[in-house]
């Protein structure tokens, strides 16, 4: 590369985050853009994809390593280091006032740039300001608050919140014959089973017959395709069209992908479902605060109470340690310790 040509250097703009190549060199607010380096971002995410990481995972990733560029004056990550990356997660605690998970979330981001990326091991970072993480309980809701929240809802949105309650989870494999829903990469990256409820086995049925109708119109328009796990797609070319691979709860409206041009449909945004929730929670006159995952809460501490063994919860809902799972003891009627109250012993 000829530094010395005019077209070597350019000023640095907000859009020159996601285009900076690793080893890239700056001189004054003009930088050097070495030929056929790939972009940073680009690096970034082709190491969180190599890892099998979430999409979700990968867009938060991104998100915070640009705040963290941005937030430092658009300096190139290899031209900073500990004390850098402590001023910025300070500044999200002090100034900004996240919560502790969302600072944690933005310290493991730049820290997978730092050590999978541009493969530089930072120090302990000992002078860190933390963000407060208050122990709060999960709002759990009791059978009667679940039936008058359900009892606003119908169709798909029923179905949907029904199965988060009944089944503690988001849905993708169904198993009618053993009564029960497999998780392909839930929590941790783990597949599971959990229940299917049979309240919910003929009106599940009845959708998916509508859905497969639906996918049948869109391959006779030439549409039908989803997106495919890890690497599936390369392995079985024609397999996102295939009935099995679709969405239990698709999209109502098709898009087109921006690098094949073809035709996808999407799962049914989240968003639909917690606005319904939240307006059924509304009408239903229920003071708590009534979101999606109240369900999960809910789903959990009645099984407790029913008396099913906490492992058993446990493997229900995928956590990895029985701890995670010991808080909803907290919530169960009687107290964690199965106290009774001395007021209720008075005559």
């Amino acid at each position: 590369m000829n530094l010395a040509s005019p077209h070597s250097f350019r000023k640095t703009s907000l859009q020159d985050v996601n285009r900076w190549p690793q080893g890239m060199k700056k001189m004054g607010n003009l930088i050097a853009l070495p030929d056929q380096k790939p972009k940073l971002l680009d690096q970034v995410r082709d190491e969180i994809r190599r890892r099998h990481y979430s999409r979700r995972t990968e867009d938060a990733y991104i998100h915070w390593i640009k705040r963290y560029i941005l937030h430092h004056g658009k300096r190139h990550p290899a031209e900073m280091g500990k004390t850098e990356l402590e001023g910025f997660l300070s500044f999200l605690a002090v100034r900004k006032k996240v919560a502790a998970s969302t600072q944690n979330q933005a310290m493991h981001a730049v820290l997978f740039l730092y050590r999978e990326v541009l493969h530089i091991q930072l120090d302990w970072l000992d002078s860190v300001v933390r963000a407060h993480r208050p122990k709060r309980l999960p709002v759990v809701l009791t059978r009667e608050e679940v039936g008058r929240i359900l009892l606003h809802l119908q169709g798909t949105k029923w179905l949907v919140a029904t199965l988060m309650y009944g089944a503690g989870l988001r849905v993708k494999d169904l198993d009618f014959s053993y009564r029960q829903i497999m998780v392909r990469e839930g929590k941790g990256n783990k597949d599971r089973v959990t229940v299917l409820p049979a309240s919910v086995e003929t009106k599940l049925k009845e959708h998916l017959r509508f859905v497969k109708q639906q996918h049948e119109i869109d391959l006779k328009a030439g549409a039908g395709h989803v997106t495919l796990p890890g690497a599936l797609a390369r392995k079985y070319p024609h397999a996102d069209r295939e009935w099995v691979w679709q969405w239990v709860f698709p999209a109502t409206r098709r898009y087109r992908d921006s690098e094949t041009g073809f035709l996808y449909r999407h799962h049914l945004h989240e968003t639909v479902i917690q606005r319904a929730v939240k307006s059924a929670a509304r009408t239903a006159d229920l003071s708590k605060r009534v979101t999606c995952h109240a369900f999960r809460h809910s789903f959990a501490t009645h099984l407790l109470q029913d008396g099913y063994d906490i492992r058993t919860v446990q493997e229900l809902l995928g956590h990895k340690d029985v701890t995670t799972t010991m808080i909803y003891t907290h919530v169960l009627n009687k107290g964690g310790r199965g106290v009774r109250s001395p007021a209720d012993q008075i005559e």
